[in-house]
């Protein structure tokens, strides 16, 4: 928690601050940069990558999380193929900003296409990883690359619970079923023993 202090405190003094929704604007950048996970493409995915694509005039890079970077994902051996992620995303923003370039790739550190690729204008991050967003802009600036803008964009609650609305809920709630399925299956399966002599 004391993380996330810090992290808005910075970015409260940070010359790049500003949460997305606030100014009204779109096309604000030429290109925005964002990263996930993205298992299960949900509402709040959508809500993020809506909210990037608007702000991009022209191009959005969406780096997904693969290899290592899922391996402390609760129930990560329940995640879809980067294929099927990668494409959802893609699919996902060209049905809402056909013009937009769409860069989907695979990331397998925190920093991505980010960090490297000198045409970016902004990062788009959640409260939740905005500690993420600004070590990004650290790594840049030590490779003489400019600052990105960073946007903040606020996470849709479940309706479930009021809990955010999350890719590893939704884990939970696919392996829940799964149980209560196998567990129905048990008890309607008929003995095996036999009562012929």
């Amino acid at each position: 928690m004391s993380g996330d202090v810090s992290a808005l405190a910075a970015l409260e003094k940070s010359p790049f601050p500003n949460p997305v929704g606030t100014t009204g604007a779109s096309d604000c950048y030429s290109a925005v940069v964002l990263g996930g996970t993205f298992d299960r493409l949900h509402d709040g995915h959508r809500h993020l990558l809506k909210a990037s694509a608007d702000l991009a005039r022209e191009r959005i890079v969406v780096g997904v999380c693969a290899g290592a970077m899922l391996a402390k994902k609760e129930l990560s051996d329940m995640i879809e193929p980067i294929e099927v992620r990668m494409k959802a995303v893609e699919d996902y923003i060209k049905s809402i900003k056909p013009g937009l370039t769409v860069q989907v790739e695979p990331i397998i550190d925190p920093y991505g296409p980010s960090i490297v690729d000198d045409k970016l204008d902004a990062i788009i991050v959640s409260k939740e990883t905005l500690t993420g967003g600004l070590s990004v802009n650290k790594r840049r600036s030590e490779k003489g690359l400019q600052q990105l803008q960073v946007e903040v964009v606020d996470l849709l609650p479940s309706e479930l619970n009021g809990e955010k609305l999350s890719s590893s809920m939704l884990r939970r709630l696919a392996a829940e079923k799964i149980k209560r399925e196998q567990a129905g299956c048990e008890k309607t399966i008929p003995s095996q023993t036999s009562k012929d002599p």
